[in-house]
């Protein structure tokens, strides 16, 4: 899997992704098993467990939101970005933000949040 797919398949298909067991589908697929997600503020959360159950928390707080990249994925070597906003269909975008990851053998080891705006 490419760089430019891991992105795009963990914006919509895990944080995205309101059905739990598909979000978690999609998880085993993408993630590689000791994935850690670095977060605003400081959080962190390490295994693919731990990010599933909090894109899961993410998705309840927003249920109506969707995700929408203001330009193409980007890879480098291992490592890849997206930039996106996110809010109601039809509507402003409600914030925005950048996915940054690292990867290992087409799975994500590691990845970054960058938030501009409430979240």
């Amino acid at each position: 899997m490419t760089i430019e797919q891991l992105l795009t398949r963990n914006l919509h298909e895990v944080f995205g992704e309101g059905d739990a067991d598909r979000r978690r589908a999609v998880a085993e697929e993408i993630f590689a098993e000791d994935v850690v997600f670095h977060g605003p503020k400081g959080s962190t959360y390490r295994g693919r467990e731990a990010i599933v159950e909090m894109a899961g928390v993410v998705r309840a707080s927003h249920p109506t939101f969707a995700y929408t990249e203001t330009a193409p994925a980007k890879a480098n070597a291992d490592s890849g970005m997206v930039a996106w906003v996110s809010g109601p269909p039809g509507e402003p975008p409600r914030y925005a933000g950048v996915d940054f990851i690292l990867a290992r053998e087409g799975k994500i080891t590691a990845i970054y949040l960058f938030l501009d705006g409430e979240g």
